[in-house]
């Protein structure tokens, strides 16, 4: 899993602020059919027998397509299923509690909001994390953007642990994210909105490959 997780540009994310049940699956085989190989399910406000069935379900189909099934929250209800990999918030307390729950097998991605907390994530051990939000989002509202001044040297401190940017990025953005040094991003409402989802993740994709060579 940490191959691939190594090789991912673009994380999508299937919101269910966005998303309804029905949709779950195939926005997931049409983030795939973009090329994303790492998609997270978060269910904020949902009943948690929904989670999990929703949870089995996506799980499902990236384990079918060779994609890493991200569970958002919920440590033991990931190792239950036996999820790819877990993402907690800074409200999780200290990853050493999240790894007893899923073990060491299972990737563990932490949300970061500052420099302090990214190295934070690194020195507990985390695999990846999500640095943001760059800019003001509808999926954290009220929670206050961080801006792009920090990416680069963020970057650079972390080395080699996959930094995915995260908030407000969207087509019109991406460039600018790109420019101020990220590698790695997430883009959740902008892309779940796109009347070709697959089109839209390849584009990104495409977009990214290309600033990077």
């Amino acid at each position: 899993m940490k191959n691939i997780l190594s090789s991912c540009r673009l994380y999508g994310i299937v919101d269910m602020g966005y998303t309804s049940p029905q949709q779950v699956v195939p926005r997931t085989l049409a983030l795939i059919a973009g090329g994303v190989r790492i998609i997270q399910l978060r269910a904020k406000g949902v009943p948690l027998p929904q989670v999990r069935s929703l949870a089995v379900d996506m799980q499902a189909v990236c384990r079918e397509y060779g994609a890493i099934f991200v569970l958002n929250d919920y440590p033991e209800m990931a190792a239950e299923i036996g999820a790819d990999a877990v993402h907690v918030g800074q409200d999780a307390g200290p990853l050493a509690e999240v790894r007893r729950v899923v073990g060491d097998v299972m990737l563990v991605g932490r949300s970061t909001h500052s420099p302090q907390q990214a190295l934070a994530a690194l020195a507990e051990g985390a695999d990846y994390i999500g640095f943001g939000p760059l800019f003001p989002t509808g999926t954290k509202p009220g929670r206050a953007s961080i801006g792009l001044q920090d990416i680069a040297a963020v970057q650079a401190a972390v080395g080699k642990l996959p930094m995915f940017c995260i908030g407000g990025i969207n087509g019109a953005t991406l460039p600018q994210v790109l420019a101020a040094g990220a590698k790695r991003v997430v883009i959740v409402s902008w892309l779940l909105q796109q009347a070709d989802i697959a089109a839209a993740a390849a584009n990104v994709i495409n977009t990214m490959n290309a600033a990077a060579n």
